[in-house]
Order: structure tokens, then sequence, then C-alpha cells
């Protein structure tokens, strides 16, 4: 449906009147947003369940209110394609980085590798703990592993895990154009195996950070070998835990998100780790093993 030019109270208020006519659009997921501009929205537009508000303006910033008015009705910026063109103008991108990335853009399954904001994330968060030996499950191109890689001091120390030989020959030729190969340890194979093995090695407990993007299903398994792996203090991040928003909506329920789901709830409860949900491109949550 679609009403035209109104205020933008108007368009709230017939927003959830529709709701209220229509309680197969109130079945759905609802969140509440507003659109704040200094012009009139042109046109509102209902889409199962979901109001999207145009305007003749590019000033508009849409926010995102909780449902639970004990939240006291805080206004959270929801990220719009111009507020993330800003969010990358914002990175402070290395040139190699840059060239991985866009040669990258052009293979299949270029969706796979970590936005450049993501990257700067988990160089930061090596940089603030000082870490020294590292493991990354799913290097895919080796975009975040660089990133890392860059990070560490010049005796740190990474195991990349890939099972996929042609991107990890892309990642092999960036570490070595990078200068970093000295501090990379290319593990291809499958990377529950390698884990395994690295404890077998009497490694447990001497990485500092580990960082995992690979197969979801797998996430709880590569946790819990990891957990063994990483010392206490140390810090586990995990990918793709927003999963394009298809966690929170009851209405998807393929095995995929069901598993990343459930995992979620899994760390919710698991007292060994403090954690935090940041919402940074697909979604990550950092761990800190207590």
């Amino acid at each position: 449906m679609r009403i035209g030019t109104a205020s933008s109270s108007l368009v709230l208020n017939r927003c959830f009147s529709i709701f209220a006519r229509e309680p197969s659009l109130s079945t759905a997921v609802v969140r509440r947003s507003l659109a704040i501009s200094t012009t009139r929205p042109t046109a509102f537009t209902s889409v199962r369940g979901k109001c999207w508000c145009s305007t003749t303006t590019t000033t508009t910033r849409p926010v995102v209110v909780a449902d639970d008015k004990n939240y006291g009705d805080k206004q959270v910026i929801s990220v719009t394609p111009a507020l993330y063109n800003y969010i990358l103008s914002n990175v402070r991108e290395p040139q190699i980085l840059r060239q991985l990335r866009e040669e990258t853009a052009s293979m299949r399954g270029s969706q796979m590798q970590v936005s450049p904001d993501q990257a700067q994330l988990l160089a930061m968060l090596v940089q603030i703990m000082g870490a020294q030996r590292c493991i990354e499950v799913g290097v895919y191109t080796g975009y975040s592993s660089l990133a890392i890689a860059l990070a560490l001091s010049e005796s740190g120390y990474l195991v990349a895990c890939e099972r996929d030989a042609k991107s990890l020959d892309v990642a092999k030729k960036y570490y070595e154009l990078a200068g970093v190969v000295h501090k990379v340890d290319v593990r291809h194979g499958l990377a529950a195996d390698t884990l395994k093995s690295l404890i077998l090695n009497g490694e447990a407990c001497s990485y500092d950070f580990a960082f995992v993007d690979a197969e979801k299903k797998m996430n709880q398994e590569y946790f819990e070998m990891l957990m063994q792996l990483v010392r206490t203090g140390g810090v586990i991040v995990i990918d793709n835990v927003l999963w394009h928003g298809k966690v929170a909506d009851p209405m998807v329920n393929d095995t995929k998100t069901v598993s990343i789901r459930n995992f979620n709830q899994r760390l919710m409860e698991d007292d060994r780790v403090s954690i935090s949900m940041v919402p940074i491109g697909d979604g990550m949550t950092i761990c800190r093993k207590r």
C-alpha cells in the first residue's frame, strides 16, 4: 500500500493504524522506525509489517527504537547507504589492503570478504591487547588476516586456516607483497583438523586472539577448540552473528540461520566468557575468556 505526501507525524500515525487494521502485518516482527528530516516525506510504504518512509532530502537520519519501553525510547542509528559510505570514508585502509579488496571484488564469493571497517576493528583489538599469537579460521583471500598480520609486531605469529586453495593463493600473494610472510603460518585444509593438531601439539592456552569467519554450522565446534587454545584474558571474535538480520526473524528457520541463532543463545548463557555483540558488518560477537 502507498500513501501520498504527509507530515512526519501523520505518516507515523498511519503506519501504526495500518498494523491495527491488518493483523496479518502486525504478526511480523516490527521495529518502530522514525525518519527525522528537515523536509517532509514524499511517500510511505508498508511491506510485510515494516514501515519505509522516503523523503525528498538526503539529510534523513533514520533511527530505531526498541519495542520494550524499559529501554527508555533510546534512539539508535540505523545505517543507511549514505551513512555507510561516510563510515567507509573514515576507515584508515592501508593501500595494500585496498588493492586486495579491489582484486577480490571481481572474484566469485567476494561477499565473504570482511568489510574495511570490520578489518580495522580487528586490527585495533590486536593492537590494544598487544597480541602476539593469533588464529584465523576462514581466510578466503586474506583481507582480515592481512589486517591482523599488519597490526602484529615483527615477532607476531598468525595461524591462517583455509580449505580453498584458489583463494588461499591470492592471500599468500598479498602476504608476500605486504612483507608479512614471516608472521603468517598458512594451513591449507579443514580448520577443525588444524585446531585439533594445535591442541595435540601442546599449544593450549598459548594464543591471545582468534577470529572465526568460516562454515557457520561449525561455529560451536570451532569455539570450543579455540577456548582451549586461547589464554585467559584472550579474545575470540565470531563473524556473521546477525546473518543479514535473519536471526531476528522467527519466520526464517533454514539450517544455517537456526545454527547461528542457537550459537548466539549458547554464548549468552556461557559464563566462561564476557561478550559483546557488535552491529558492524554482518554482526560480530567479541568474546573475552574469563
